[in-house]
This record gives structure tokens, C-alpha cells and sequence, in this order.
């Protein structure tokens, strides 16, 4: 089963499907918003082009990444172990790069982090032309992003893992798209669902950076472990490796080393849950480096972005707050104006009523 299921295969084809969601859904709800499209027979025609469009757009760029895969496998072939070895470490650090741009814009889809392009990132107003290049460029970009982030698992002969991952990570990026939709809609407060996802993404982004390069510390020599809590008898200990330099002077036959795996070890129930997030029970030194490395690195990244939506955010209060006090003043410019007129009416109106008293009275003498 580990040969047909690859998770990081998997997790790329949920990011970027997850994107392409995003994006249909933003095209759909300025349709459904714009006043430009409110008749039901062009909005329906709004609709059918944006579906027709991103179908299109993902049947080439299946197509485009089919064609590349073949000759990719077929030359995995011969490639030795060391060599697979480095490209199965690449591509845990690209899946890990993917990982970690999702948890960064998991907040920007639900509102939490503000975006300079605005809230849909579409422009209202788009025309039905726009609209099918648009959609079919986006979607075509997305996914073809997939071919190329695939490169190194077909040069790594694991293309016989991409169908499996490849439907649970479509499975997950819909499942995700379909959260963002719903949260969008029904929840006012998307702070802890942004937060909840965002986290997560995070940790698990980390356990692939550090397993990515961990799959080079064994092809160019692992470094010391920090500590061991996962074995009983560990094999790399000195008393082993003594034993097996003892089997090779005499020729013997080289015995099995019986490992005992203890409850911390991330190959049993209940801590194998947690190793897709950096969780080792013996770690070694590069690894621990890796995490915390990692993990801050991502921290600092998610300030930042905090940072600026709030910065952003502020410069679009003030704006606001600036235009509505142009608007106050013209208003109250507007209401002087029309008080200054009545004025000038009523005093024109009393000087014609004592004009005609005066003319009544000289007659009447």
C-alpha cells in the first residue's frame, strides 16, 4: 500500500486543486453580487463559461502533465538508490514549500488576512470574454503546477503512487474548498477556523521539510541523535555496530538485530499520528535543526502577514474615514447653499409684500 499512497504527492495535488476552487468560487460569487449580472439568462451564461472554461483548462493541463510523466518514468529506470534517495528528499521540500504557502493564504481565503487586490481578487464588471480567459488561464496554471511540482516523484519511479494520492489529495482540496465556501457564507467570526487550519498546515509543512531532509542525511551520513526513546535495543549503538564488524572478519552469517519499538516510537499507535508533523522519538541532530529552523521560519512568515493586513486594513479605514468626510462637507456645503437660497427668497418675497403695502397706501391717499 506505501507503494501505491505518497502524501506528499497527495498534499500537492490538494493545494493547488484547492486553489483552482478558491478561484471558480471568487468568479462565481462576482456573477452572483455584480449588478452587471443580474439577469438570470446572461448570468446563466456567466456560469456555463466559467465551468466550460476551467474544464477545458484542466483537460490540457492533464494532457500537458501526462505527456511529460512517460518519458520522466521511463528514465527513473535507471537511476540508482542514492540518486532516488535525493529526489524523494526534493520532493518532501517542495511539498513542504506548497504546504507552507497554503497555511499562509488559508487566511487570506477566509477573510482574516487582508489582500491588496480586495477580498474576491476579481474585478467586477468582467465581460463574458474576459471572464473565459481569465478562468481558463487561472485554472490552467494551477494545475499544471501539479505536472511540475511531479517531476521529481515520476524521476524517483513513484509515478505508480499519483493516481491513489492524486484522488485523496483532490478529495482533501474540495473538502477544504467546500470548508472555505460554507465558513465565507454562514460564519460571521472565521478568526479560529483560520487559525485552526493555518496551524495545521504549519506543523505538517514542517514534518515535511524535516523528513525531506532527513532522506538526504541518509544518503550523505546521518548526524548523532539528540536522544532515543523510541527503541528498547537500538541498532545504531556502538555494541551493534561492534557486532557486525565481528560478523564480517569472522564470514559469518550476519544475525538479525531484534528491535523492540516502545510506545513513543512514531512506527506504533498512537504517536504514528503525529509523525507527518515533524514527530520523530529519535531524532538527530539535522532533524531538530530542521524543525524548529522550519517552524519559526513559518511563524515569522504569518506575523508578517498579520502585520500587513493590519496595515492595510488601517490605510482602508482612513481612506474611508477621509472620503466620508468629503462627503459630510460637500453635504454640508450643499444644505449652507440651499439655506443661503431661502433666505435670499424670503427676503425677496417680505421686500415684494412691503413694496405692494406701499403702493396700496399711496392709492388709497
Amino acid at each position: 500500500m506505501s507503494d501505491l499512497f505518497d502524501g506528499a504527492i497527495m498534499t500537492i495535488f490538494a493545494r493547488e486543486l484547492l486553489e483552482a476552487t478558491v478561484i471558480i468560487g471568487q468568479y462565481r460569487t462576482v456573477l452572483f453580487r455584480s449588478d452587471d449580472w443580474q439577469d438570470p439568462a446572461r448570468q446563466k451564461e456567466g456560469l456555463r463559461a466559467i465551468t466550460v472554461s476551467a474544464l477545458l483548462a484542466a483537460l490540457v493541463a492533464l494532457i500537458v502533465t501526462v505527456c511529460v510523466a512517460v518519458p520522466l518514468a521511463v528514465l527513473s529506470r535507471e537511476l540508482d538508490d542514492r540518486v532516488v534517495e535525493i529526489i524523494e528528499g526534493i520532493s518532501k521540500l517542495v511539498a513542504a514549500v506548497c504546504i507552507l504557502q497554503l497555511s499562509l493564504k488559508i487566511p487570506k481565503f477566509l477573510g482574516v488576512y487582508a489582500s491588496k487586490k480586495g477580498e474576491d481578487g476579481a474585478t467586477i464588471g468582467l465581460s463574458l470574454k474576459s471572464i473565459r480567459f481569465n478562468v481558463a488561464w487561472n485554472i490552467w496554471r494551477e494545475l499544471a503546477e501539479i505536472g511540475v511540482f511531479l517531476i521529481p516523484f515520476f524521476l524517483g519511479g513513484e509515478a505508480i503512487a499519483v493516481p491513489l494520492s492524486g484522488l485523496a489529495g483532490i478529495a482533501v482540496g474540495g473538502l477544504l474548498g467546500g470548508i472555505i465556501y460554507f465558513a465565507n457564507k454562514l460564519l460571521k467570526n472565521k478568526f479560529w477556523l483560520a487559525a485552526f487550519m493555518a496551524i495545521l498546515l504549519l506543523m505538517l509543512s514542517t514534518g515535511l521539510f524535516v523528513g525531506g531532509c532527513h532522506e538526504f542525511e541518509e544518503v550523505l551520513g546521518e548526524t548523532e541523535k539528540v536522544y532515543n526513546i523510541g527503541v528498547v535495543a537500538d541498532p545504531g549503538s556502538e555494541d551493534a555496530e561492534e557486532h557486525e564488524e565481528e560478523e564480517e572478519e569472522e564470514e559469518e552469517e550476519e544475525e538479525v538485530v531484534v528491535v523492540t519499538y516502545t510506545g513513543w516510537s512514531e512506527k506504533k499507535l498512537p504517536m504514528a499520528i503525529f509523525k507527518p508533523f515533524g514527530y520523530s522519538a529519535g531524532p538527530t541532530q539535522l532533524m531538530t535543526a530542521a524543525f524548529w529552523i522550519w517552524l519559526a521560519f513559518g511563524i515569522i512568515l504569518h506575523a508578517w502577514k498579520y502585520i500587513s493586513s493590519k496595515k492595510i486594513r488601517d490605510a482602508e479605514e482612513s481612506a474611508n474615514a477621509e472620503k466620508d468626510g468629503v462627503k459630510t462637507l460637500e453635504h454640508e456645503e450643499t444644505s449652507n447653499m440651499d439655506d443661503n437660497d431661502l433666505l435670499k427668497e424670503e427676503i425677496s418675497t417680505d421686500g415684494d409684500n412691503s413694496y405692494n403695502e406701499f403702493l396700496k397706501t399711496v392709492e388709497s391717499n
